[in-house]
């Protein structure tokens, strides 16, 4: 699919989708969200796919939202509406909710949630609001020295979107979340570095190549399945209140992927020869049932 407000691109299993607005710092809007919902569907069905690696064009990565971009409600929100917590309930799929009510980041951070591949955060420059929140679902966030975010919703009267009062505490603490999005400071790369909030900082020039060298790691000798099992199991199970649905999963997956890559990559090992895996990423989309 062809796409207004980024760029994909498939190379050696490595999709590096890229937010491509650079004449307004990679602003996003609404239609960048709707593109970015489904580039990473596309992406979690797409077994061409093993790892993706998200950056920005030009000099900055997102500036967060594009405050000019709608006259009427600048996140694009009916208010012609009343929503209640009934309606996010019940109607959470209904188009008026979701074109009308539901927050934009919010849909993308659940896409990455919900994805079954790896993700990687490059982030180039500035990265605020919405641009810094939506990097919160992705795995690894490696940053170049010219990188800045800024949890800065406090400022312009709003509150933290794209599901980041769940992630960004799990992050990097509570107390640190509190302090980042009560003061709106802006943060250079060592702070996030410091903070927990971003895994390495790398020379402008050699960003990407950081981010493809990982992303070669996860491609390389990996089982996609295993992968995918790995990430969902991490981000769902870590959310649960006891440590006994971990074991429930963790004993449907072991016993799944035993008899599949499993047991390839078993005789690989005693065979002293690389694995050889068949099962693709989009096989465990049926396991979703154990936390749904």
């Amino acid at each position: 699919m062809n796409y207004e407000t980024i760029n994909c691109a498939i190379v050696d299993h490595v999709l590096t989708m890229t937010l491509n607005r650079p004449d307004h710092l990679n602003a996003f809007t609404v239609e960048m969200a709707d593109e970015l919902v489904h580039a990473f569907q596309s992406a979690s069905d797409n077994d061409a796919v093993r790892v993706i690696v998200v950056t920005g064009a030009g000099r900055a990565f997102c500036a967060g939202m594009d405050l000019a971009a709608n006259a009427d409600n600048v996140f694009g929100l009916n208010e012609a509406l009343a929503p209640t917590m009934r309606d996010m309930d019940e109607r959470l799929h209904d188009p008026e909710i979701v074109s009308g009510v539901r927050d934009t980041g919010g849909r993308v951070t659940l896409a990455i949630f919900d994805c079954a591949k790896p993700v990687i955060a490059a982030v180039n420059g500035v990265a605020v609001g919405v641009g810094a929140t939506m990097t919160l679902a992705m795995d690894i966030r490696l940053a170049s020295e010219h990188a800045r975010f800024g949890f800065v919703f406090g400022k312009i009267g709003i509150v933290p979107d794209a599901c980041s009062s769940w992630f960004l505490p799990k992050i990097v603490g509570l107390a640190k979340a509190l302090k980042w999005t009560y003061s709106g400071e802006i943060l250079d790369a060592k702070a996030a570095l410091d903070g927990g909030l971003v895994e390495e900082i790398v020379p402008a020039e050699r960003l990407l190549a950081r981010a493809y060298d990982l992303a070669r790691v996860m491609v390389t000798e990996r089982s996609p399945a295993s992968t995918a099992l790995i990430r969902q199991m991490m981000y769902r199970n870590s959310g649960m209140p006891h440590p006994l649905h971990a074991h429930k999963v963790e004993s449907l997956a072991m016993f799944h992927v035993s008899q599949r890559d499993g047991r390839e990559g078993v005789a690989s090992f005693i065979a002293k020869r690389p694995p050889q895996f068949s099962e693709p990423a989009s096989a465990v989309k049926q396991f979703n049932v154990w936390w749904d």
